[in-house]
């Protein structure tokens, strides 16, 4: 299968609007595998909104009441996020179509974190052989974050496809994730005081995958 998978440096980076972008860019179908809150606006449905040229939006496999970490909303609703269920999803009726699946949280956030069994968000980049996107934005400690976030990428073989930029830059941060990363930038992403599909449109013919 192709596709990509959309990771953050941290919570609230911008990793829906940039799923839509790819979304949008590849005609691609999407995917996020676990909700944990805000269903009745969900990012599922934020894609949807977002996008004109989205394929098959498919159900999460998880949907949670509660807004916080997953193993964590996880055993509020009295269930266990199991990994054999987050098997990649079938496709759409056309061969080929790509899929962009949304990590909830970041790289390390916990889905199930029982003694022996417990696992986290990269252990899943593992099972399903995608390159990552990875996002970051602008904030005191995004340069750590980030070099951490690679850093975790690199040690388990993952590919990194690169980085997408989200929020007025700040070139210091920029050039040093840069330098030290060696990774391209797929997308330096704007402040909008206003994100529709126009919006998406847009970014996506900016966008440049390698």
């Amino acid at each position: 299968m192709r596709g990509y998978v959309v990771a953050g440096i941290g919570t609230e980076v911008g990793k829906t609007v940039v799923s839509a972008i790819l979304a949008e860019k590849l005609r691609a179908d999407y995917w996020k595998p676990v909700q944990a809150g805000n269903l009745d606006s969900s990012d599922t449905l934020r894609v949807r909104q977002l996008t004109r040229h989205a394929g098959v939006l498919h159900p999460e496999a998880w949907r949670l009441n509660t807004a916080m970490s997953p193993h964590a909303a996880a055993e509020i609703d009295g269930v266990r996020i199991n990994r054999a269920a987050l098997e990649l999803p079938q496709n759409s009726t056309l061969p080929g179509t790509p899929l962009i699946i949304e990590l909830a949280g970041g790289l390390m956030v916990p889905l199930d974190s029982q003694p022996g069994d417990g696992f986290c968000n990269i252990d899943l980049l593992r099972d399903w052989g995608l390159p990552v996107v990875l996002v970051a934005n602008y904030y005191l400690g995004s340069i750590n974050h980030t070099l951490l976030s690679v850093d975790a990428l690199h040690r388990r073989d993952i590919a990194i496809a690169g980085l997408v930029f989200n929020g007025d830059a700040v070139k210091s941060s920029r050039s040093t994730i840069i330098n030290l990363t060696g990774l391209p930038v797929l997308l330096d992403l704007p402040w909008a005081d206003k994100v529709n599909t126009a919006f998406i449109s847009d970014q996506a013919a900016h966008l440049e995958l390698k």
